[in-house]
């Protein structure tokens, strides 16, 4: 007699929480602050496994710095320029969006609630380190006063624009700021990265690379090839994982980050992996020079999950109010990153309420000028030049296109 089989299932994660549903959080395992211990940056993987699992925290509820990894040396006024970046980061995003509502630009991502993540890190880096960013890190250009004009040119399209229109709008390229050109084909820059970092070696040079990816972009394959050549030659590169819980449409989960973390792919490879609270701008700050020492002394990769929350949509294209709760962002459990250091801020005795008030106000005028600049110089259809398209293509421009760009400036 032949035994009845039973019929075979899948699973297909599901969020905890759908559209008009309260959202809840309270599954999140949260370590209280400075209870994380901190490794030796010679720490080999193997005995550090614990790291990926838990999450780094330095300030706690008062906004106190608390825990090993605490710089209770640092310097009050380096915070206050990466409280102030943020600030305007935000003020930023607020702008661009407004912009993209006008019909002046086409398209805008904005970062609103991982701020911290790509300014403190950048604080970290050294001039002439190489950051392989998403179309989510324009913080790393903020956190060096990159001109806003120019930043703003490249998201209009417009005659100032430094890539001439060969970019979509946010996808910036600054090589002399460290940023790598944005890659609209996501995961891409994973292994560029790891590739630029073992070209350094070569080189005989010092400077490392930072790569940068989202937790819906971890699924890709490009993230499994570059933590395979990583592993294998060990390069100078920190491998940031950016897990803000949503890709476009599509929870964590969906990613494979439902029950074993993102950082705990790093085990496999025998890399050395930390998460960290992406909120708390101290601890982003810490564990990225922890793992900006260990590139620098050739110890090889270090692999970070940064858990954050993306506040806002994924692009201008989005209407997140179709696959989340409307207010998942309030029920945040990590909090704001720029409130979260203003606290601390104030708690030491540089800053204070007006003080931050009137800060809000100028750096929204600051912006605002900017944009007003960048638009003398077209929006969205107006003031590029379009023979531009035709140049830095071909050594020699075959002749059918040459008759194209005779007729478009006839």
């Amino acid at each position: 007699m032949t035994k009845k089989r039973i019929p075979l299932t899948f699973s297909v994660p599901e969020p905890i929480s759908r559209p008009g549903q309260e959202p809840d959080f309270s599954a999140m395992a949260i370590p209280a602050a400075g209870e994380v211990r901190r490794p030796e940056v010679s720490c080999p993987a193997e005995e550090m496994k614990d790291m990926a699992r838990t999450m780094v925290r330095v300030l706690n509820r008062d906004g106190t710095a608390v825990g090993p990894w605490a710089d209770l040396d640092s310097d009050p006024e380096d915070l206050l320029k990466g409280l102030r970046s943020m600030m305007r980061m935000r003020a930023f995003d607020d702008r661009m969006l407004s912009m993209q509502r006008q019909g002046k630009t086409s398209f805008y991502i904005q970062c609103s609630g991982e701020e911290a993540i790509a300014i403190a890190h950048q604080s970290a880096l050294s001039p002439g380190d190489m950051n392989f960013p998403t179309y989510r890190q324009q913080g790393l250009l903020m956190a060096q006063d990159y001109p806003l004009e120019t930043m703003i040119c490249q998201i209009l399209s417009n005659e100032k624009d430094p890539l001439e229109g060969r970019q979509m709008p946010t996808l910036h390229s600054v090589k002399d700021y460290g940023f790598f050109t944005v890659s609209g084909n996501l995961g891409t820059q994973f292994i560029h990265a790891v590739g630029w970092a073992m070209a350094s070696a070569i080189k005989g040079d010092s400077r490392i690379a930072s790569a940068w990816i989202g937790e819906g972009a971890a699924a890709e394959i490009d993230f499994h090839s570059a933590l395979v050549n990583a592993s294998v030659y060990k390069p100078p590169v920190i491998l940031n994982v950016v897990n803000n819980q949503w890709a476009i449409s599509s929870f964590h989960g969906i990613a494979g980050g439902d029950h074993a973390t993102f950082a705990e792919r790093a085990h496999g490879y025998d890399i050395p992996a930390l998460r960290a609270d992406g909120n708390d701008f101290l601890a982003v700050r810490a564990v990225s020079k922890w793992a900006v020492e260990r590139a620098r002394r050739n110890l090889g990769p270090t692999l970070i999950e940064w858990v954050t929350y993306r506040a806002g949509a994924h692009s201008t294209s989005d209407d997140p109010g179709k696959y989340r709760p409307k207010h998942e962002s309030d029920a945040w459990p990590l909090g704001d990153p720029v409130l979260r250091l203003k606290t601390h801020l104030i708690n030491l005795g540089t800053w204070s309420e007006e003080r931050h008030v009137q800060a809000e106000v100028e750096i929204k005028e600051e912006i605002r000028d900017a944009s007003k600049e960048a638009e003398k110089s077209g929006v969205m259809g107006h003031g590029a030049r379009v023979g531009a398209m035709f140049e830095n293509v071909y050594k020699t421009i075959p002749p059918h296109l040459v008759a194209q760009l005779n007729e478009l400036e006839s």
